[in-house]
């Protein structure tokens, strides 16, 4: 009646649209790209990957974390997959390259179910299923409770997580570090048990000397020298007073206009302010310390007050410095000098030290009789080693923590995973709910192709392995990162903090459940009029 209708265009015209099974499947192949760069880098016998970000500095790390942080990506779907890392690393620390690879080998085991046609929320509902099972499972039947006193178990469990990183060769050494900080900076107030690992446990990186000359000290360490050459710069038993006002005349807040009449008025204010600097110094000598720092500056006036009265004065100090400091040595950080009383005075401190490490000057406050901070003070050949080195203590820094705040324990080795496996597959659910159980062995069989083991045959020893057990208790056998032999973890003394590896899983599935969710990708540009930003993808095809 009215002819051929013409086509309406909803969409502008440089907005590209992509829906159905196609988008379903890239997001499928994104997450398996980026899975595939992180593959080798999972198990102890695991390869750095070297970055070169756009600046010309170079990264060299196997941390999936730090890895995926420095790759820029297009697809909007590996970007998902990059997030989850930095989620993982900021909850429990540890386990980021586990969960790129186990997401994507999650997406990869939806891919035939999409293809033989079958509705994603069918294939979501069987993954959400198995994952509560997983849940419930590894919260009862298959971990084992640790017992937080006994330092030898707790050390064994962070040698497992040390023992897959570059400091693995130093792995006793970084295991007593990460015991004894988290040990340090660990709360207990009123049943509330708080470890802040990020604000009291400090890392300080020296270039120089070896990794084997790291240690954690009972105190607190700082990048700064004494104000005055002639201050004293070793003192035992110091008291301590904590400032965060300046030690300098104020000056007035916005612009100040002062009328002079005679010559004797400008004397006097001068006079003024001289006098205010040395009341404010008399307030600080009259609780005797021996030290100061403050936040803010110090003025030459104040200096010498200070150095007449025997007192040594550090300005400039971060506030995190400063708070770490009040920690170790039970100082309270004063807003105004005329408030200072006995009780702000910190004594807790043995030691007060500068020593130059390298070519740079560095005050020590330790010997603390029960510091609540600490500083972990990491040496090594280069910088790029310090910075490896850092990231994988902060690793076993927060296994530590997660022990302490949790502590029941999984097998490592691909073990715990394999009996998950066995145990979604013993329920003989058909379909997507199974694909699950096989996407879980890609933990065990990562393990063993990094060390070049035959994956075929040591997956089926494994299984049989799992499926004959029959016993109480945990089936502990798993795959030897170093040989890609099959040993009883319970032996070979590899365990993970149980928070570690629900995460991990947590993460996993859901993020497989978000890509699946999506069914149509619209990414549209903003014509180039005037000053608008182009999005960055056609900015990049613009570059090339």
């Amino acid at each position: 009646m009215f002819g051929g209708q013409q086509p309406i265009l909803v969409l502008s015209q440089n907005t590209k649209r992509e829906s159905g099974r196609k988008v379903q499947l890239e997001n499928i192949q994104a997450g398996k790209a980026i899975a595939d760069v992180i593959r080798t880098c999972l198990g102890p016998q695991a390869m750095l990957k070297m970055l070169m970000d756009p600046m010309g500095g170079i990264v060299m790390t196997n941390d999936g974390n730090a890895i995926l942080r420095e790759i820029t990506v297009q697809h909007p779907a590996a970007k998902s997959m990059i997030e989850i890392a930095r989620t993982q690393d900021e909850e429990v620390g540890d386990g980021t390259t586990s969960v790129i690879v186990l997401a994507g080998e999650m997406l990869a085991a939806a891919e035939p179910f999409l293809q033989q046609q079958i509705h994603p929320t069918v294939i979501i509902r069987a993954y959400r299923e198995a994952l509560e099972d997983i849940v419930n499972h590894l919260q009862s039947d298959l971990s084992v409770l640790l017992d937080v006193k006994d330092k030898a178990k707790m050390a064994e469990v962070v040698k497992a997580c040390v023992g897959t990183k570059f400091i693995g060769k130093w792995s006793d050494m970084a295991v007593k570090i990460a015991l004894d900080a988290v040990e340090t900076v660990t709360l207990n107030e009123n049943g509330r048990l708080e470890v802040d690992i990020k604000r009291y446990a400090k890392v300080e990186k020296i270039p120089g000397g070896s990794i084997d000359e790291s240690c954690v000290l009972r105190g607190v360490m700082i990048n700064k020298d004494v104000t005055h050459a002639k201050m004293r710069r070793y003192i035992e038993n110091p008291r301590i007073v904590l400032l965060d006002c300046s030690l300098e005349y104020k000056k007035g807040e916005s612009q100040t206009n002062v009328e002079i009449i005679g010559e004797q008025d400008f004397t006097r204010m001068l006079q003024i302010e001289e006098e205010f600097v040395q009341r404010v110094c008399a307030d600080i000598i009259a609780v005797k310390p021996d030290l100061v720092f403050t936040e803010k500056g110090v003025s030459d006036l104040a200096q010498h007050y200070l150095l007449k009265a025997g007192i040594t004065a550090i300005r400039r100090l971060r506030k995190t410095d400063n708070l770490r400091i009040a920690r170790a040595c039970g100082a309270t950080i004063v807003n105004r000098t005329e408030e200072l009383t006995e009780k702000d005075v910190g004594t807790g401190a043995g030691l007060f030290e500068v020593k130059k490490i390298g070519d740079e000057y560095f005050t020590f406050v330790t010997q603390c009789k029960e510091p609540k901070a600490c500083t972990i003070l990491l040496r090594g050949a280069s910088k790029d080693i310090l910075n490896e080195t850092e990231r994988n203590l902060q690793d076993a820094l927060h296994v530590a923590r997660n022990l302490v705040l949790e502590p029941r324990l999984v097998a490592g080795g691909g073990a715990v995973e394999m009996a998950a496996s066995q145990v979604l597959t013993r329920k003989q659910l058909k379909g997507p709910y199974t694909a699950v159980a096989q996407a879980l062995e890609i933990i065990p069989r990562t393990l063993a192709q990094n060390c070049g083991a035959n994956t075929i045959r040591a997956l089926t020893a494994l299984r049989a392995k799992h499926a004959s057990h029959k016993g109480a208790g945990v089936c502990a056998w798993g795959i030897d990162g170093e040989s890609g032999e099959i040993v009883d973890m319970n032996v070979k003394n590899i365990w993970e903090p149980l928070a570690v590896k629900l995460q991990t899983y947590k993460t996993a599935v859901e993020t497989a459940i978000l890509l699946l969710r999506i069914d149509d990708i619209v990414s549209g540009s903003k014509k180039r009029g005037g000053n608008e930003p182009t999005n960055p993808a056609a900015m990049a095809q613009g570059h090339e």
